[in-house]
């Protein structure tokens, strides 16, 4: 087993609290989109993956682990390439700036990213949110300084689950990408993990995705990345 030395971070159910910071955030994007139509905001968020008997997104759905573009195709699939990239940029701005200043972290995530710093891990971001949005939500959650870098879906030509985030986070810090463990709650983040050579795909229970939705394509499955420290202690001690 390779010796993990950096750790990627999907942004969303992994280090935020997925429902708590999102539900408000897409309730807005969609009464902005249907133009303040209830009933037509409601169909959309439905559309995009929210499932109104839980009140929580469903696993892999489109607003759990898409970008704002696949948002738009969803919801204005007539629009022209002009217009739909006027509506994704007035999404960029609706979650860059709501998303982020709405932003609570998850159980322990704040103290725990301290730990794995001190540990000397290289530490990125990797999310379909805009990179923007990514870096506000660092700031807001007071840990930006222990990243080495975010990367939206914008910093990127291929955004999640295609393997361009793993190769830009291994040159920048050096590090093989057999060195980087891949972190998310959902199967993009572990599929741009198979994609990108990590050593580590693993998946946590924090977000929208399931032991079910996981189990056949992470490594490991840990509750929260609050037991990250503690699983990758015990792995250094197996290999020595």
């Amino acid at each position: 087993m390779a010796e993990i030395k950096g750790i990627l971070f999907d942004k969303d159910g992994t280090l935020v609290d997925f429902n708590a910071t999102w539900l408000g955030v897409a309730d807005f994007m969609a009464m902005d989109a249907s133009e303040g139509d209830r009933w037509k905001a409601d169909r959309l968020l439905a559309a995009a993956g929210f499932d109104f008997a839980t009140k929580r997104f469903k696993p892999d759905s489109i607003f759990a682990s898409g970008t704002n573009m696949d948002v738009v195709e969803l919801w204005f699939p007539r629009l022209s390439d002009e217009d739909q990239m006027l509506a994704v940029a007035r999404f960029n701005e609706i979650t860059s700036v709501q998303g982020s200043a709405m932003a609570v972290a998850l159980p322990g995530i704040v103290e725990t990213l301290g730990v794995l710093h001190r540990k000397s891990y290289r530490l990125g971001v990797a999310t379909n949110d805009s990179t923007t949005g990514a870096e506000k939500t660092l700031l807001t959650l007071g840990v930006a300084q222990l990243f080495d870098a975010a990367y939206g879906y914008d910093a990127v030509a291929n955004p999640k689950p295609a393997p361009d985030t793993i190769l830009a986070f291994s040159d920048l810090t050096g590090l093989r990408p057999a060195a980087i463990a891949m972190v998310g709650d959902n199967r993009h983040d572990l599929e741009m993990a198979r994609a990108g050579g990590c050593g580590l795909a693993i998946g946590v229970l924090s977000g929208t995705g399931t032991r079910e939705s996981l189990s056949q394509i992470a490594d490991v499955i840990l509750d929260s990345v609050a037991d990250l420290p503690d699983f990758l202690s015990a792995r250094v001690k197996e290999t020595t």
